[in-house]
């Protein structure tokens, strides 16, 4: 019987001052210096290239398991696409969600083509089951690119007329992206972008609980839930050979 391995095994901090960095650096629009300032108030000296190397390690980890996790997901897809900007370069960051607004995933592109649009749409499909209908923006390039999916070949296709202000959730969906590009003072690297956007999403919605929509005794009760949802995602042992 092969051993299995903490996930954490090596390194000189403990579990539960990694967890909380990394969940602090996904959930909230804070910088690492600022992780390194919270730290360092609680006596933990630790250096923000350290927090930064926890965060590359363990973010796509953790955002796996809470998308596995999650509630069963809906069954429209909502895709849209935004103009990201890295070192004065055009990108495209493509993004879907379903009817609830939960992501389901994202790529960064350099086109906006049907090339673009099958690729993304075959993506997603390596990780979810064909939906019931798709919603997007009014542009050919996603009818283009679904016909030649045998998988979404006969899925229900809606059109959002924004001129009519009928947004979909994708859209929606951009806003927290763009605060934290703000507060990150713009993305850099694509690989970079790629890999913090992917984690960025999951982990920040396993916490953010619609409050007004919930009673402040039920709303402590969900959040607690999720709390120790969440330390229960960040102790597994993992076995070497299947570690992220």
């Amino acid at each position: 019987m092969m051993e299995t391995k903490s996930l954490y095994h090596g390194h000189r901090f403990p579990a539960a001052i990694i967890r909380h960095a990394v969940r602090w650096y996904f959930r909230f629009n804070l910088s690492l210096r600022d992780i390194e300032e919270l730290l360092f108030e609680r006596g933990v000296v630790v250096t923000y290239e350290t927090i930064r190397r926890w965060c590359d390690k363990f973010g796509a980890g953790y955002a796996h398991r809470v998308k596995a996790a999650r509630r069963k997901l809906g069954s429209t897809w909502h895709l849209d696409e935004m103009f990201e900007a890295l070192r004065g370069e055009p990108y495209l960051l493509w993004r879907a969600v379903d009817e609830h607004g939960a992501e389901l995933d994202i790529l960064l592109q350099k086109r906006r083509d049907k090339a673009a649009a099958k690729r993304f749409f075959q993506r997603v499909l390596r990780f979810y089951s064909a939906p019931r209908k798709i919603a997007t923006d009014q542009l050919r390039r996603y009818s283009a690119a679904k016909t030649d999916i045998p998988e979404l070949a006969n899925v229900k296709h809606v059109f959002v007329k924004a001129a009519a202000r009928v947004n979909n959730r994708a859209e929606n969906s951009h806003q927290p992206t763009r605060e934290r590009e703000r507060r990150m003072r713009g993305f850099r690297e694509r690989k970079r972008t790629q890999a913090f956007l992917s984690s960025f999403a999951p982990i920040r919605q396993h916490f953010a609980l619609k409050w007004n929509l919930l009673r402040a005794s039920l709303y402590r009760k969900h959040l607690a839930a999720r709390f120790a949802a969440w330390h229960e995602f960040t102790k597994v042992a993992q076995n070497p050979s299947t570690a992220f």
